[in-house]
């Protein structure tokens, strides 16, 4: 079926930081143009570099530190398989000798069992950002730059043009401030931009030590008494906003969403000094903290699209260690993610979750070695180019695997179509700004010959 033909057919039938950098205008403008499958989408970018032999091939130290069998399922929130029977080092506790229990929701009932497993992909960029790019964009992100705005639309420019969705309907819930990420809520392209963009939110920086120090109180300084602090505010805000090129002068949400998000900031502040934010019960990593967040927005929003970054998983560069503890953590954390959202009774039954990773891991480690002896991996070779999806929600099909380690079934670009497709905005998409072969992982989970 030729991509065009696709994205008309599976759109009929498919069932901040501080306040927010960006605060967008809001109000329909174009009708929804196909049937909706789900009122709200989550996609988890399960980023930082997910080597496909530890994670959903679930070999944990075959083909990576050792002569001996020492598979299992370090993952069993999401994937479902036994975990490890020897050497435990990805729990928590000295050594990490003990693992994370599964979430009541998860024993015997892994989100593989109660959706789709894509087994394997194909990405098209072995780095971070462009992998991202291609997630958010639907292209191959070839010809895009570090430190550059999306060369062509993102799924947040798509959802609010052609779904009509206000500024708060849609969310990028980021893992910090540093580098290109925060760039990719929205697109330099003319016919969309800023106006169409994503409010991020970057909570690590938000919520921070020092964050809390100037803001946490809403403290009011005395304009001639007290102006040293505010001077130290304003350098603050010119640090943390540095990155963002000047568009906190976009800024253009209605009232009464502007209200909306500083009362949600306030009540934020509240959460984390009172220790009551909605954190996963193991959370002593960034991605933990970044995901309690993000559950925070679904609850309170209750966005049509939220995307969460998450990164932990790029300590491999230099501790295989600390990575597949990362990994064993981010699991623990999408599954209190999906928790969340299915004890809220506005979330639950209406809302679809899309995990993705942006790359793979060498096949070769580097020579770095951590407490173990166990040597790091980089990502640069075609094994890096392996990556998989898992999915569910409403219209998903249940304990269904997609594809082998033989037979690959999807790229990346697929993730960003996907979303459009369950909200039933696929077939407004043009196709000249799509990768080749692109399509919707709806559509390959039932046909994925």
């Amino acid at each position: 079926m030729k991509r065009r033909s696709f994205i008309k057919t599976s759109a009929a039938t498919a069932a901040g930081a501080i306040a927010a950098p960006y605060i967008l205008p809001s109000g329909r403008l174009f009708a929804q143009t196909g049937s909706r499958s789900a009122e709200h989408v989550v996609l988890v970018m399960f980023a930082g570099g997910v080597r496909h032999q530890e994670s959903v091939g679930m070999r944990y130290l075959d083909d990576a530190q050792v002569n001996e069998p020492y598979p299992g399922n370090i993952m069993y929130n999401m994937l479902t398989g036994a975990p490890p029977e020897m050497k435990i080092v990805y729990g928590t506790g000295e050594g990490g000798i003990s693992p994370i229990p599964a979430l009541p929701s998860f024993v015997n009932n892994s989100l593989q069992a109660q959706g789709t497993l894509f087994q394997e992909m194909q990405a098209f960029s072995s780095g971070h950002f462009g992998g991202l790019n291609s997630i958010l964009q639907g292209i191959s992100a070839e010809s895009q730059g570090l430190k550059q705005r999306p060369i062509n639309p993102t799924i947040f420019e798509y959802i609010r043009r052609h779904g009509g969705y206000g500024a708060t309907d849609v969310w990028f819930v980021g893992n910090g401030i540093d580098g290109s990420v925060p760039l990719l809520n929205y697109s330099g392209h003319p016919d969309y931009g800023i106006k169409y963009g994503a409010n991020f939110f970057a909570p690590n920086v938000t919520f921070n030590q020092q964050s809390q120090t100037y803001l946490g109180n809403s403290k009011i300084y005395h304009p001639e008494n007290e102006l040293n602090p505010m001077y130290k505010l304003k350098a603050f805000l010119d640090n943390t906003f540095a990155n963002y090129g000047g568009s906190l002068d976009a800024l253009g949400n209605t009232e009464e969403e502007k209200q909306n998000i500083k009362t949600f900031m306030n009540l934020m502040y509240e959460k984390v000094e009172n220790g009551t934010l909605n954190l996963p019960p193991v959370s002593d990593s960034g991605d933990a903290y970044t995901i309690g967040f993000a559950s925070e927005v679904m609850t309170y929003f209750k966005p049509a699209f939220m995307t969460v970054n998450l990164s932990g998983v790029d300590v491999c560069h230099s501790n295989f260690s600390d990575y597949v503890r990362a990994m064993h953590r981010a699991d623990h954390a999408v599954g209190h993610l999906w928790e969340v959202i299915q004890n809220d009774p506005n979330l639950a039954g209406n809302t679809s979750i899309i995990c993705i990773p942006e790359c793979g891991r060498n096949d070769e480690p580097n020579s770095i070695q951590d407490e173990n002896l166990w040597r790091a991996y980089d990502h640069s070779d075609a094994n890096s180019l392996r990556i998989w999806s898992l999915m569910a929600g409403p219209g998903i099909l249940s304990n269904h695997v997609v594809g082998s380690f033989d037979a690959p079934v999807g790229q990346v670009s697929d993730a960003m179509l996907t979303v459009a497709d369950i909200l039933g905005i696929a077939g407004s998409i043009p196709t000249n700004l799509l990768a080749d072969n692109t399509q919707s992982l709806l559509y390959l989970m039932n046909n994925p010959g």
